[in-house]
């Protein structure tokens, strides 16, 4: 058997219909899960569930819409998901919020809210309520999406990379945690990654050029290329890692 065979498992999957998310969702159904597909228009989630199911098999996805920032959502994502396949193995938190580029002195209360809320509170949330049947089992994979923006200072992702860092601590808080019920909780710190998400910040050519001309690779990251590491933490070949924040940026950071 492979280490990285995830047949048996169900993985849920926040802001899986595009981009990180959803190269996630297809990368862990090649590998044999179950997948949940969840974004907030209900849509477009089914539209990709149709696609996965199409790819890899009748019954491999399913399609939830949920708005993280409702704990209502959040919670019929948890049972709809339960309702669908029985469980949840796997959880990856990867939709998040980002609507403010700019200097930290310039950014209304609503807007510094909404992205801590939305990429943090909320994320602790939807753990919260999946952990419960994990310390059940005794076995469990929680994965985070975070950034490299949680490593670096900036002068227009503030408000955003403050909540990426804290991402990386609420992984190591909640590994401790849950540790001694052989629940796993891991970050991913993706760099300049070409999705409609960071658009903003690859658009421009100049800017993407400025950018990648720094990192060793030298050019900008898609979203297939994250997954990878997301069906390691989500597979046996991740059970002894825990507590880790895991940066995939070309070198970024390094150099």
């Amino acid at each position: 058997m492979s280490l990285f065979d995830m047949k048996g498992k169900v993985a849920v999957i926040t802001g899986s219909t595009r981009g990180i998310g959803r190269a996630i969702a297809e990368r862990m159904a090649e590998h044999g899960a179950k997948v949940v597909i969840s974004s907030r228009k209900a849509d477009v989630c089914d539209e990709v569930a149709k696609e996965i199911n199409g790819k890899f098999g009748k019954g491999t996805a399913a399609a939830v819409a949920a708005n993280i920032s409702s704990k209502e959502n959040l919670q019929n994502l948890v049972d709809e998901s339960n309702r669908a396949f029985g469980k949840i193995d796997v959880l990856v938190c990867n939709a998040a919020s980002n609507p403010y580029y700019g200097p930290l002195a310039g950014i209304s209360d609503d807007q510094f809210r909404k992205i801590l809320e939305n990429n943090i509170v909320a994320n602790n949330w939807l753990i919260s309520m999946v952990v419960p049947q994990m310390i059940e089992r005794k076995d469990g994979s929680i994965i985070i999406v975070s950034s490299i923006g949680g490593l670096k200072g900036s002068t227009i992702l503030g408000a955003y990379a403050i909540s990426k860092a804290a991402d990386m601590q609420l992984a190591r808080n909640l590994a401790c945690e849950y540790g001694k019920h052989n629940i796993r909780v891991n970050c991913i710190a993706p760099g300049l990654i070409k999705t409609d998400f960071a658009k903003a910040l690859w658009d421009n050519p100049e800017n993407l050029k400025a950018s990648t001309a720094r990192s060793p690779l030298q050019r900008i990251g898609i979203p297939d290329e994250i997954a990878g590491c997301a069906v390691l933490m989500g597979s046996k070949a991740g059970d002894f890692m825990t507590g880790q924040t895991v940066v995939i940026d070309g070198g970024a950071t390094i150099s």
